[in-house]
Order: structure tokens, then C-alpha cells, then sequence
């Protein structure tokens, strides 16, 4: 869907979410805030477009609920257990810094 592809280039990380509510959502915005990453939030449930980039989100991740799906350098990396798994791995902060979400 051309809609995602266009808002998850809107900036350096870009997390697409049901609600702010969810539990890994939370966890994954918490940890690109505690790096200083200022990342765009876009939450399905409040576009009128969600179902439609719902299903998007499901057919690029192989999963269901596809949310939160998780966008570096415009680049789809996975969902929360991913993200954790690179920063457990050390590969997260080096993948932030060459998008441009980080400086130091």
C-alpha cells in the first residue's frame, strides 16, 4: 500500500501501532526514547486509512496482528521482538546512527 510506504519515510524511525496503549508498542517507543530516537507514531485504530495499512503491515511481516511494525531508514525491521533482539545484539544503535535517528 502506497500509504505506508509514504508515512514510513516520514522520518528516521517510524513505529506503526494499534494504540499508544499497546503493551509492545510502549516497550518499543520507551526504548527509541531512552536512545534519544524521536520516532513517529502513527496509530491504526485513529486513520480512517488503519484497517486498510493493517492489512499491509500483515502481508509484509507474515504475521497477525501485524502491529507494532517497525520502520528504520524507511526500511521495514520487524516488530518489537526484533528490535529488542538487535539492541540485545548491539546491531540496534549502529542501524539507528546510519538512518540518521541518532548522532553519537
Amino acid at each position: 500500500m502506497e500509504r505506508v510506504t509514504r508515512l514510513s519515510a516520514e522520518k528516521a524511525v517510524v513505529i506503526f501501532t494499534a494504540n499508544i496503549d499497546c503493551p509492545m508498542s510502549h516497550t518499543v517507543t520507551t526504548l527509541f526514547s531512552g536512545l534519544g530516537v524521536g520516532a513517529v507514531v502513527h496509530e491504526l485504530d485513529k486513520d480512517p486509512r488503519g484497517r486498510d495499512m493493517e492489512q499491509d503491515l500483515a502481508r509484509r511481516l507474515g504475521r497477525n496482528p501485524p502491529v507494532p511494525a517497525i520502520f528504520i531508514g524507511g526500511k521495514l525491521v520487524g516488530s518489537t521482538d526484533r528490535i529488542i533482539s538487535l539492541h540485545l545484539g548491539g546491531k540496534l544503535v549502529p542501524m539507528l546512527k546510519a538512518a540518521g535517528a541518532m548522532w553519537l
